[in-house]
């Protein structure tokens, strides 16, 4: 249930982002997901990819700052109001979101969420019936 993202510190220069890409493709690892937010100075570089172990190291030896995360998935149904009564739910519960981000395909949406509390999170949504991906299918996506 818990999902190891890899969490990367940027310079915000040309050709960083295409270094991290070398660097997991030179060492046979897929990206299954990948949201990048930045300000003017640096990016921060989220990835949820086949081996975050293995991955972690190979950019930490070309000297990238990487911290491993854990995070939780969920699948909701592609529509009108489906994030809203699980924000509702984890809310209710308060449960505060740290950051997430989603991708939809077909008639499902996939969400990955990060909070201060990754157990209590995953208590709440099994309680409440929130399907949750497993880190097996999404390091393979």
């Amino acid at each position: 249930m818990i999902i190891e993202q890899l969490s990367i510190f940027l310079e915000n220069k040309s050709g960083r982002l295409t270094e991290v890409t070398d660097t997991l493709g030179d060492s046979n690892i897929n990206i299954s997901a990948l949201s990048l937010a930045e300000t003017a100075e640096f990016g921060i570089l989220r990835l949820i990819v086949t081996d975050p172990g293995k991955a972690a190291k190979a950019l930490r030896q070309r000297h990238f700052s990487v911290n491993l995360t854990r995070v939780v998935g969920i699948i909701i149904p592609d529509e009108p109001g489906s994030l809203a009564r699980v924000l509702k739910i984890l809310s209710d519960e308060d449960i505060s979101i740290e950051y997430m981000y989603a991708y939809a395909f077909a008639d499902k949406a996939s969400v990955v969420i990060r909070t201060e509390n990754i157990e209590q999170t995953i208590e709440t949504l099994q309680k409440h019936k929130i399907e949750l991906l497993r880190a097996s299918d999404v390091y393979e996506i």
